[in-house]
């Protein structure tokens, strides 16, 4: 193991995400009664741009006006691009209103180290200015060439960063794909097109201690081509996915939720190994197979998130 360690940063249960538009204020309403881990209100693809002043005020309203915290929500907004003269308005005015509501900003389009630390510096100033008393955490979507390109770079941004998100449709366009899907595999390509920005972008986010995230998968009509894909995310390391309809919030949840058989198994592991560890012993045996410190460790990823879930019940 290297002495160069960087442990997780922010333990969040994640494996649902719902994006929800925040000028579409009963779909916020209808976000707050869901069985969603984490829920991201939305002032970027998902509002057009007549309606952005208002997709604010919606927000700014639901954040003060229901108790999301008494749900078991954790909260964010997806703030317009730094190329767009929306940004600024998007922080100032939400983070100023109802930042104490608020547990993440998930920045769109990140390109660049410095993209994270333009949004962190406006929103330390806020912070400081209102005396809020908890920290408001950073969140980028990976979801051009130039993101992927410097997504090491990124992830190593020092400050308030926590999570990494694939956002597959503007990587698709990005990167000029043959494919008018979000999210879908091409028949035309042998595998998944996806996997190894997938992979990428998750061992970055492990190197550096941040959450892997996986976006959205476009036909909500299809539960089984979300369901194959969120597998295949989970395969990799990544710890949820989005729901870009309430009906996925439950695939979701059901995929990122390890297993009872996973679960036991798990601490089956770490209560021989200290059996083991009491007779001066590295290695055990559980069910003919060697266990060991690497065992553990694994062990202990899935006991993290059995342990949050239970958490939240």
């Amino acid at each position: 193991m290297s002495y160069t360690l960087h442990p997780l940063k922010k333990q969040r249960l994640q494996r649902s995400e719902l994006a929800v538009p925040g000028s579409n204020p009963a779909m916020i309403d209808k976000a707050a009664d869901s069985e969603v881990d984490y829920i991201f209100f939305d002032l970027e693809d998902a509002v057009a741009p007549p309606d952005k002043i208002k997709a604010r005020a919606n927000i700014i309203q639901a954040l003060n006006d229901i108790d999301w915290k008494a749900k078991g929500k954790t909260i964010s907004i997806r703030i317009n691009g730094l190329d767009t003269h929306y940004m600024y308005r998007d922080v100032v005015e939400i983070v100023e209103q109802a930042g104490q509501h608020l547990d993440t900003i998930l920045v769109p389009k990140v390109g660049v180290p410095a993209d994270l630390y333009t949004v962190e510096t406006m929103v330390s100033q806020i912070e400081t200015a209102m005396g809020f008393t908890h920290k408001i955490g950073l969140e980028a979507l990976i979801e051009t060439a130039l993101g992927m390109a410097n997504v090491e770079a990124i992830a190593a941004a020092p400050g308030r960063l926590e999570a990494l998100h694939f956002g597959v449709a503007d990587y698709a366009a990005s990167n000029r794909a043959r494919t008018v899907v979000i999210g879908g595999l091409n028949p035309d390509y042998p595998g998944d097109q996806w996997h190894f920005a997938l992979s990428r972008m998750t061992v970055a986010c492990r190197a550096y201690g941040l959450r892997a995230i996986d976006g959205p998968f476009g036909d909500f009509s299809d539960p089984d081509g979300y369901i194959l894909s969120a597998k295949r995310a989970a395969a990799l390391g990544i710890e949820g996915k989005w729901a870009i309809h309430p009906s996925q919030i439950a695939l979701a949840n059901d995929v990122f939720s390890p297993p009872e058989a996973e679960v036991t198994r798990a601490r089956r592991i770490i209560e021989e190994l200290r059996k083991a560890e009491a007779q001066g012993k590295g290695a055990a045996s559980l069910d003919g197979k060697m266990i060991d410190a690497a065992s553990e460790r694994m062990a202990n990823n899935v006991l993290t998130v059995a342990d949050a879930i239970a958490a939240k019940r």
